[in-house]
């Protein structure tokens, strides 16, 4: 059985969520157990220092240290009373008379582990005269402690040693460490709830906004185009929403563009075939006869068909990079004459002037000659086709330290602003009667934008200062 993403997350999360407590746990008993024994230890150096003050006190009242050989019950009393602070010396070496005070009838005092003798403070502090003899010693060897010179009149008389603690044996202090460890433990389950509670929610949300953009996907992959996710959040998966959401509006736009193009390509190739079937008919019922004017008419439709079929074959060849370009020093400013003047003798016998502006000169350029000439032959056949009779068009070049600036500026009919950026859209008419009254099917300046952009170049149109259209292309010198 395959385990959910979500279920995977939340096992992620306790996963971690333990992790770092146990972490913590250990981390905080280690840490306050070792502060712990160094405040121990404080505390006993501190009961040294007092019982370093008796001992001197004591040594003073019998100049030597015989008083205290096998003397176990003074040793003793003297390492009950370093216990306290402020006690008088008199009652520093005065011993009990009497036994402890009798227990009440009926007590019976509470028994108490008790503490590892070889632990106790008095098991591991360690006394010795000035030539370093054992006087009281520990069972810790002598080599292992760290002694304490013990000085009286600028004289060393003795030295006075404590065995660090291993562990806590004091009842109060123990009682304290378990609170502590108790403590912990009851605030480390506390956050390992807190976050199993919490987990489950979040993980839940993250994977519900996941689940969403699965089955958002799983609709993309069917044809359902106009799908759209939820934007919300500024996260990673708030950012893959906004690209799922322009993926999808980009193959929206491809969709209705390729249906578009169908169409349209239907639309265009159907025309000039019906013509071209009617003509037949009518030769082949008698209507009409099969004179020289029926073949010429049936020889422009099968010229056009060509044409529109040329124009295809060349834009889908240069849509997936099959167009080949032979790119090489050129002269820019000889191919746009070149082709100017191939197109001249149409331009004349339709009454529309043509005037170039900055072409005498030469424009050094890098590319190729070929698509270059007819980049240009379409923008003059798209002014030819276009242009009111006895109008005219200007081809100026400005040339920079890096780019070429080519302009075609023609005058009227102009084009509404609203459909300049779409000019060079395939099949794309301003005015679809009008368009195809002068033959064209929208596809040569959809050309021409490739040509350009195989040179690295921009081309855009502008409205003519003439009252027509202004074709603006730019050109990297190096192509």
């Amino acid at each position: 059985m395959k385990m959910s993403i979500k279920h995977r997350l939340y096992l992620a999360f306790l996963a971690a969520t333990g992790l770092v407590v146990v972490s913590m746990f250990l981390i905080t008993k280690f840490s306050f157990e070792r502060s712990l024994l160094r405040y121990v230890n404080t505390m006993e150096q501190e009961r040294l220092v007092r019982l370093e003050t008796l001992l001197k006190e004591a040594y003073l009242q019998h100049r030597s240290w015989d008083f205290l050989h096998g003397n176990r019950r003074l040793w003793k009393h003297l390492l009950m009373i370093s216990r306290h602070e402020n006690i008088p010396f008199a009652t520093r070496h005065e011993f009990p008379k009497r036994g402890p005070e009798p227990a009440p009838p009926g007590f019976r005092p509470r028994k108490r582990a008790a503490p590892p003798m070889h632990q106790t403070f008095d098991w591991r502090v360690s006394l010795l005269d000035g030539e370093k003899r054992p006087i009281h010693a520990s069972p810790t060897p002598v080599d292992k402690i760290l002694f304490r010179p013990i000085s009286v009149e600028n004289r060393i008389i003795g030295y006075l040693g404590l065995t660090p603690p291993v562990f806590i044996i004091d009842d109060h202090q123990r009682r304290f460490a378990q609170e502590q460890r108790r403590s912990m433990i009851f605030l480390s389950l506390f956050v390992a709830a807190a976050v199993a509670l919490l987990s489950l929610p979040l993980s839940r949300r993250m994977v519900k906004r996941l689940t969403n953009l699965a089955e958002a996907t799983h609709g993309l992959t069917a044809g359902r185009y106009d799908i759209r996710v939820d934007e919300a959040g500024g996260d990673e998966l708030g950012q893959l929403a906004r690209d799922f959401n322009s993926l999808a509006r980009a193959l929206e736009n491809n969709e209705a563009s390729r249906r578009r193009w169908v169409a349209d390509i239907s639309h265009e190739l159907r025309t000039p075939l019906a013509i071209l079937r009617g003509e037949i008919e009518a030769v082949q019922d008698g209507v009409r006869p099969l004179s020289e004017q029926t073949l010429e008419t049936l020889h422009g439709e099968v010229m056009r068909l060509e044409r529109l079929v040329g124009d295809l074959y060349e834009l889908s060849l240069s849509d997936i990079g099959a167009l080949q370009y032979r790119k090489s020093a050129m002269d820019l400013a000889e191919v746009l004459r070149h082709t100017t003047e191939a197109h001249r003798a149409e331009f004349d016998d339709k009454g529309i002037g043509l005037h170039m502006r900055g072409i005498a000169t030469s424009l050094p350029f890098q590319g190729d000659a070929e698509r270059l000439s007819q980049l240009f032959s379409n923008l003059l056949k798209n002014t030819l086709r276009y242009t009111d009779p006895g109008g005219k068009l200007e081809i100026s070049a400005e040339m920079t330290k890096t780019t070429i600036q080519l302009n075609f500026m023609d005058s009227a009919p102009g084009v509404p602003e609203a459909s300049l950026p779409r000019l060079f859209d395939r099949l794309y008419r301003v005015e679809n009667s009008r368009s195809r009254q002068h033959g064209g099917a929208g596809l040569g300046l959809a050309l021409c934008r490739n040509i350009v952009e195989a040179h690295n170049g921009t081309i855009e149109a502008r409205p003519s200062p003439l009252g027509g259209l202004w074709i603006a292309i730019i050109l990297p010198l190096n192509g």
